[in-house]
Order: C-alpha cells, then sequence, then structure tokens
C-alpha cells in the first residue's frame, strides 16, 4: 500500500518514534489522547492539550536530556478519544485501558483536565488482579467527592481513584507537590490516611528526601501509575493551565522527581491539563513535551540491555 502524506506525518510524530501500523502487541509504549474539558470547573482549553502536545514533537530528536538514544522505542499512537457525552467517552477509554495493561503495555496518556484519568484508573483497576498505586504530582488534592455537582469533575479523579477495588483506599495514594486545597476536601484529609508532601514541605526537604519518603510507602507495590497534572509546576514554568497555583515546583525539580519515582515499577503515567489557549508561548506545552519524553527515557533505560550512548 503506498503511503499517504498523512501517513508519513504520523511516522514523524514523536520525534520520528510513531509506528501507526504497528499491532498493539508489538509496542513498546502506547500513546492515547483524551481531548476533553467538560469537566474544568474554571478556565477550559485543556482539551487542545494533545494536539498543541504532538504539535512540537516533530522537530526533536529521539534522545534525552543525558544524550542518550531512545531510538529503537517503538510508540503507537492510537490518537484521541473524544466526545461530548462524558461517561460515555470514559466508558470508552477505560475499555481501551483495561486492553493496553491486559497486554502489559507500558502507555501514556495527554489530558484533558484532570477528569480524564478517571476512566485510566478503571481501566487499570478492571485489568489487574491485585493492587495497584497512583502518585499524584499536582497543586490540588482532586479529592473532592464532587464538584458543581459532578462527581466526574477535574477535582475529584482522585477520590474517584480510592474507591476502586485494586486501590484499597487512599492509603495507596501519594500526593506531591500539593497547595490548595477545597472545603469538602478537609474533612477527608483529616478522618483518612492522606500521603501527601506539600508545595512547601517538598521545597523544605529537597529531592532526595521526598523521594525515599515515597518510595518508603509506595516500594510493597507491584504497579504504580503516576498523574502529572501540569500545574504542579509554579506558573512560571507552565503557565498555560486552567488553576494555576503559585508556588509550585520548578522544573529541575520535577524532572528529577520524575527520575527518581521511575525506580518504582511504573506501569504508566498521563500529563493533564495542558491549555494553549492560556498562554500563546505554550510554556506547558513544551514542559509535557520534556515530561513525556524524559520519562520514556527512564522507561527505555529500565528495559533495554543496551548501554547508555553519551554525547558529551
Amino acid at each position: 500500500m503506498r503511503e499517504t502524506k498523512d501517513m508519513i506525518k504520523d511516522k514523524e510524530l514523536w520525534a520520528g518514534l510513531n509506528r501507526p501500523a504497528l499491532p498493539l502487541e508489538e509496542a513498546d509504549i502506547v500513546v492515547l489522547g483524551l481531548a476533553y474539558d467538560g469537566a474544568a470547573s474554571f478556565r477550559q482549553g485543556a482539551k487542545d492539550g494533545p494536539k498543541s502536545i504532538r504539535s512540537i514533537t516533530y522537530s526533536i530528536t529521539p534522545t534525552t536530556e543525558d544524550f542518550e538514544l531512545i531510538e529503537d522505542l517503538k510508540v503507537l499512537d492510537l490518537g484521541d478519544f473524544q466526545g461530548e457525552d462524558q461517561i460515555r467517552l470514559f466508558k470508552e477509554v477505560e475499555e481501551k485501558v483495561s486492553e493496553i495493561v491486559g497486554k502489559k503495555k507500558f502507555f501514556t496518556m495527554l489530558g484533558g483536565d484532570h477528569s480524564t484519568s478517571i476512566p485510566i484508573y478503571q481501566g487499570i483497576n478492571k485489568a489487574l488482579d491485585e493492587p495497584f498505586g497512583i502518585i499524584h504530582l499536582d497543586a490540588h488534592f482532586d479529592l473532592c467527592d464532587e464538584l458543581g455537582g459532578n462527581k466526574y469533575s477535574h477535582g475529584c479523579p482522585a477520590r474517584r481513584a480510592t474507591e476502586l477495588s485494586h486501590v484499597c483506599g487512599v492509603e495507596n495514594i501519594f500526593f506531591i507537590g500539593i497547595r490548595s486545597i477545597e472545603m469538602n476536601e478537609v474533612e477527608f484529609c483529616k478522618n483518612n490516611p492522606v500521603n501527601v508532601i506539600s508545595a512547601r514541605k517538598f521545597y523544605q526537604l529537597g529531592v532526595e528526601e521526598v523521594l525515599k519518603r515515597v518510595k518508603e510507602k509506595m516500594s510493597h507495590l507491584k504497579h504504580i501509575y503516576v498523574t502529572v497534572d501540569i500545574d504542579v509546576l509554579d506558573p512560571a514554568y507552565a503557565a498555560g493551565t486552567g488553576t494555576p497555583q503559585f508556588g509550585g515546583l520548578t522544573s529541575r525539580e520535577l524532572l528529577e522527581l520524575l527520575r527518581g519515582i521511575f525506580d518504582l515499577p511504573v506501569m504508566g503515567f498521563d500529563v493533564v491539563e495542558v491549555a494553549p489557549n492560556l498562554d500563546p508561548t505554550l510554556t506547558s506545552s513544551f514542559a509535557a513535551r520534556k515530561i513525556i519524553t524524559e520519562c520514556w527515557g527512564h522507561y527505555h533505560r529500565k528495559t533495554s540491555k543496551l548501554a547508555n550512548y553519551e554525547v558529551l
């Protein structure tokens, strides 16, 4: 079959790592977008995050910041799931994620507001027969039982996760970077064993001590999912997001944190709440791109028997 221009362009996606015709079983990394922001309680625009992030991956090289080559990674980008009916859309994504996890594939989800993590958690829960943990990097807890009358709001994904049979309550969730709390989360946090390192505590402890505490708490788990709300970063580093909060992590702190988190058995991760319409310089999109490619590098380093390639 003759390749079309669109097929050739798809192959150039993700620094040329994308293999659009690759069977799911043969992929090293599966990517899916969830272009939905109908559950945002404040400023919208995150539905355009997946498209914006992908649009700046054509010109980069398949390398990490340590000059390691990841050109042998086979990426399968499934494109975006989208629709106005949140329940129907989320059910479709849940089924696809369950398939991906069932085939033991490492995967990356591009949000969307943070509600888009809900069907990811549900899909993982459906596919596994043992506990899994969540590391929640965010300015917010997202532990609301409902927000604006919606139990599937972007303020609720962590609360919905606590209800899943294989998450086993809030004990297997670790929150990092938090610096804001909703009034209806206060009571929950008082009455439940919430694992949290706030943004201020992060600054006081430093990355290494934070990682030590996270690993001590999460190392008993065989499966860990990482959700990265881009607003975990200070808005100086990621201005294009719906609910920015001053006083967040620096870009260097986040990259070092993620490097250490990948010492744990990370099964996949997402980057959510990137709203390109809120920042014409696309700082959040560029931050998301870097987060994604570096995390792929960490995954590659763990799974490849090849030596690291250093240019300098």
